[in-house]
């Protein structure tokens, strides 16, 4: 009851402005959808499957996948999507930090409901092993979510180009 009162005053008093989430530096790109739901009348229940460039680390790619509801809420974009999001970053090419970032610093966010919830994907550096490690979770203003998936990317040399070290550009 607490919590349905906190959303509702939420929703009510916090001017929508506040709310919104910062625009993503780039929009994913779809690579296909696959339906795990029929509905008959209305649209069905998918898992989607987007690909997005790390904007500050050239040469690494993540892909994730979603579920996206159906039915008239989920096609009307206002049901509040589920928690379970799977990640597998790869280096696609020479790895070239175009600036130096912090530890757990958001590569990508993206809202998962109509006010509340939110998938973010956040990097960091295990700089024993110069390998690149990338978390996606989705959090919630009222309750968070421990559901989660970690992709790492070993910082390899690629063609005749060093492999850079991770820890000159991601610090604590």
């Amino acid at each position: 009851m607490i919590r349905f009162f906190l959303a509702f005053m939420m929703a009510a008093f916090v001017p929508a402005g506040l709310t919104a989430l910062p625009a993503a530096a780039q929009t994913p790109d779809l690579i296909f959808k696959k339906s795990t739901v029929f509905r008959l009348l209305t649209w069905d229940d998918k898992l989607a499957t987007y690909a997005i460039d790390d904007p500050d680390i050239e040469g690494v790619a993540c892909h994730y996948t979603v579920p996206e509801k159906g039915g008239v809420a989920g096609g009307l974009g206002l049901a509040e999507e589920v928690s379970d999001i799977s990640l597998a970053c790869r280096q696609i090419g020479p790895i070239k930090f175009k600036v130096k970032t912090g530890q757990g610093e958001v590569m990508f966010r993206q809202s998962r409901s109509l006010l509340f919830k939110r998938m973010q994907i956040v990097r960091g550096c295990d700089a024993k092993r110069n390998v690149l490690v990338y978390l996606v979770y989705s959090d919630k203003l009222i309750d968070g979510s421990p559901k989660n998936s970690t992709s790492t990317v070993p910082i390899m040399p690629w063609g005749q180009a060093e492999a850079p070290r991770c820890a000159d550009w991601i610090k604590d």
